[in-house]
């Protein structure tokens, strides 16, 4: 391996895995990409969507948190699928 092919397969030593490409071949691409959102820890998101609460509920600050984790996750996820 020359040694710019190892700068693009590692930043500071570890592994930068590419977001899987849609190809024209859905149920491939989609078993990749649950593979590498599972990988992220992004997939529970895909799974269960974001946290709500109900209308006329006052959130306590850990829900407040979740939630605001949750929705900069659910950004991540968009980013790797655009």
């Amino acid at each position: 391996m020359q040694t710019s092919e190892r700068k693009m397969a590692t930043k500071g030593g570890s592994f930068v895995q590419p977001v899987p490409k849609f190809d024209g071949h859905y149920n491939h691409w989609a078993m990749l990409i649950e593979n590498f959102l599972r990988s992220k820890k992004y997939w529970p998101l895909v799974e269960t969507w974001i946290v709500t609460i109900t209308d006329g509920a006052e959130p306590t600050k850990a829900q407040r948190k979740t939630i605001e984790d949750q929705r900069l996750k659910n950004l991540k996820v968009k980013s790797y699928l655009s």
